[in-house]
């Protein structure tokens, strides 16, 4: 179909940024821009060391379409002053949880009884280790630094927690005695578990978040919809029985794209005022 008169359309390849959390991340992106260009979509994408770094190249122009953190989305809003809109999600990026486990014999019972502990965290910039469970600890009246102890484990800080190593750290120090308590995201709980990391015999959780939502692809808000429009058509038809694009999507860990949505944020944009993270 052929754009409107006054449409703006590309003149160039699309450019898609992301952050090298890990080594696959570049043959997750080698091989969806192979999957984009058989079918009519020419995109390049450029790899950050950091969330930080992409954030300002998203919104400096340098690139269209960021592949986004929750926490390099609320930044990009803070920022631009809202002037960012969310254009997809991964299925495994709604609804997600962070546990604040325990030892099991630990005469704990409630987020109170925290007080005067020390809470084991991942990287100080992880929404879903630190920045969400210290904040639901803060509204149960346990003020991080001041009522409880935070013993962070800066693990590739700038990835916003991407890179799990931080939260596996947490949970060893739970395991030898470090820590009263430690903080860590649903499926790495599962995922420490199945790995021997943490012996799920000796802890139990003691608290849950509500659910919150992970990544997005960001672009401005006034990027012509006509430079996104079939990028995201293209994602969303996706199909995980297809054998070309399965393993990418197993690497990616999703079985669907589904369109964004940003109401999943409420909690961690609250994190981030209470703490003043970006003040």
């Amino acid at each position: 179909m052929a754009s409107a008169p006054n449409e703006k359309v590309p003149l160039r390849p699309l450019r898609v940024g992301a952050v090298a959390y890990d080594p696959k991340v570049v043959t997750i992106w080698e091989g969806f821009r192979s999957y984009f260009q058989k079918r009519g979509i020419e995109f390049d994408f450029v790899l950050y060391s950091n969330y930080d770094a992409q954030v300002e190249a998203n919104l400096g122009g340098e690139i269209d379409v960021a592949s986004n953190s929750p926490l390099a989305w609320v930044k990009s809003q803070i920022v631009s002053h809202g002037r960012c809109r969310a254009l997809a999600m991964r299925d495994a990026d709604r609804d997600l949880t962070s546990r604040i486990l325990v030892r099991k014999d630990a005469d704990l019972n409630s987020l109170t009884d925290l007080g005067g502990k020390t809470i084991a965290v991942g990287a100080s910039d992880s929404p879903q280790a630190t920045l969400i469970p210290l904040s639901m600890l803060a509204e149960a009246g346990i003020l991080p630094g001041k009522d409880c102890q935070v013993l962070y484990h800066d693990v590739m800080v700038g990835k916003h927690g991407d890179h799990v190593g931080g939260e596996r750290e947490a949970v060893r120090a739970l395991a030898v005695g470090k820590a009263d308590a430690a903080c860590v995201l649903d499926s790495n709980h599962a995922l420490f578990i199945n790995e021997g990391t943490l012996d799920p015999g000796t802890t139990r959780v003691l608290a849950i978040t509500a659910p919150y939502d992970h990544c997005n692809f960001t672009v401005l808000d006034h990027l012509p919809e006509t430079w996104t429009s079939h990028f995201v058509e293209i994602l969303l038809g996706m199909s995980f029985q297809d054998p070309e694009v399965r393993i990418l999507m197993e690497l990616e860990g999703l079985k669907r794209w589904l369109p964004a949505r940003t109401t999943g944020y409420q909690q961690l944009e609250k994190a981030v005022k209470r703490f003043e993270f970006y003040a």
